[in-house]
């Protein structure tokens, strides 16, 4: 399968998923409701003929050169290289005679304009074909044995032209529904989804439904429509991007909250930090990614909840200069909008950060943002499961944030993910001495020993501080902390404070 000539579709991440690309001098079917973006994936297929000096011909049936030219023009394209075939062309050489004369049944429209098209094809002799759409076709021929004649007849005028074909349906002539015979008739297919959404922008899939002969990304893909054309998000498989690292642990410069963690957690592990609202779960990730900067390592941070701007001045004033480490280049904040970003182009923003930039620590906060970008909450464990277990290959530190419902009491959370996290930072409130506290524990840590103590937790503008081990402490996990101890241990005198 690998020695099979490639040639480049036009898309990188399309023949990322196709293993180099599309066999040439085959007949391809791309299919997907109107809105799917099958008109910009084959301009775009002709695009990079054009700049491989090859004859391109685009066959439109249902659109007009002006209505093409408009979309060329929005993605910065110019349809110089490309021949055009329009539908009006062949009805001005049959004569407008035919839509009005018994003399012309649809017999002779089929054929007359198949013609056409087969002279228009002999002519320029291209290498690259688009024939845009089926649908007006099957209109034509009006018989379905008719019509899957036809297009037999021209997979076999095609096959010893050496041209590679890309049939165009929008599946509005089939009541909406796959062609089964054409699907068998066609050397590969690629199908195209729209997803409407009840809030935020439609989300577009895209699939490989087969390609002989060839081994391929099979599932769906995630891809938007931006200027420049369709860019398309394979899906992330975790396996294939090993790389060799030593799993030395990750320092957070706090001494109390490294001896939590055993030492702190290791190169190429996931920390989940849970826990109410206000707790101190950002700051706590914020302190890591502090610390990791200053021994000169890249980190990024993809915000979903909190404005940047807020997390910047808050974290300036417990003394993490984050901007210092933005302007130093070793810092990168990117705000997510879930409404506007799907889970295979987030996977893919994280791809580069890890690929391109060697980024080391990523946080992501919170999940809770994350899971507005799913439509379905099996679908994020999965996703979150093969990101981590990307991030893991590749050696980089990850730190998950899942907020909990609720500030004291039975707290719960929309999202179990504690499973696929391989250590669980917990934290409470509690009350003691007439004040609101809070309490840290690690509760999982795969990587190595941890304390299973409780200590208290104070964040102010002498930064993050882990006090001493607390007595005589119940009913923390319950989300009803309740401290009846010695008060000596409380981080009350500043002075004394264990940093």
């Amino acid at each position: 399968m690998d020695a099979i000539e490639r040639i480049p579709s036009g898309s990188q991440g399309l023949d990322t998923i196709l293993n180099g690309g599309l066999p040439p001098n085959r007949l391809y079917l791309v299919e997907g409701s109107p809105g799917a973006g099958k008109t910009t994936l084959a301009l775009q297929f002709l695009q990079q003929g054009v700049a491989l000096n090859e004859r391109c011909l685009y066959i439109t049936l249902s659109e007009t050169s002006e209505e093409l030219e408009a979309v060329a023009i929005s993605h910065g394209w110019s349809l110089n290289g490309i021949d055009l075939f329009e539908l009006a062309s062949a009805e001005e050489v049959l004569g407008d005679g035919r839509q009005q004369s018994i003399l012309h049944p649809w017999e002779m429209e089929l054929g007359g304009t198949i013609r056409l098209i087969q002279d228009q094809v002999e002519r320029i002799r291209p290498t690259r074909v688009v024939f845009d759409s089926l649908s007006e076709l099957r209109l034509l021929a009006q018989d379905p044995l008719r019509y899957r004649r036809q297009v037999l007849a021209l997979k076999q005028f095609f096959a010893p032209r050496k041209a590679t074909v890309l049939l165009v349906d929008d599946l509005t002539g089939n009541r909406g529904e796959r062609d089964a015979h054409l699907h068998s008739l066609c050397h590969g297919v690629v199908t195209l989804q729209r997803l409407t959404l009840e809030f935020g922008a439609s989300r577009r899939r895209l699939q490989v439904q087969k390609l002989r002969g060839v081994d391929f990304v099979a599932g769906m893909h995630d891809f938007i429509i931006r200027k420049g054309g369709i860019r398309v998000f394979p899906r992330l498989i975790a396996a294939q991007h090993h790389v060799a690292f030593e799993g030395e642990p990750v320092l957070s410069g706090v001494a109390g909250l490294d001896a939590l963690l055993g030492g702190g957690p290791l190169r190429g592990t996931s920390t989940l930090v849970t826990g109410p609202a206000g707790s101190g779960k950002t700051t706590l990730a914020l302190q890591y990614v502090d610390a990791a900067c200053l021994r000169g390592e890249r980190c990024t941070i993809y915000e979903f909840d909190e404005r940047i701007a807020t997390m910047l001045v808050r974290s300036g004033s417990m003394g993490m200069h984050l901007q210092q480490h933005i302007d130093n280049g070793l810092l990168d904040i990117r705000q997510i909008d879930p409404a506007e970003v799907s889970p295979g182009e987030f996977a893919w923003l994280v791809r580069d950060a890890v690929e391109q930039d060697n980024c080391r620590l990523i946080v992501i906060d919170s999940l809770s943002g994350y899971l507005a970008a799913m439509p379905e909450e099996q679908q994020l464990i999965l996703q979150m499961h093969e990101l981590l277990s990307y991030l893991s290959q590749r050696g980089v530190s990850t730190f998950l944030l899942n907020p909990q419902h609720g500030l004291v009491g039975t707290m719960s959370t929309n999202l179990n993910v504690s499973y696929v996290a391989d250590a669980i930072v917990l934290l409470r409130f509690f009350e003691a001495e007439g004040r609101i506290r809070k309490a840290i524990s690690v509760i999982k840590n795969r990587s190595g020993n941890h304390e299973d103590t409780i200590r208290e937790l104070r964040i102010d503008k002498h930064g993050v501080r882990v006090g001493e081990c607390l007595v005589n402490f119940k009913g923390v996990l319950t989300g009803t902390p309740e401290y009846d101890g010695n008060t000596s241990p409380l981080m009350e005198n500043r002075a004394s404070d264990i940093i």
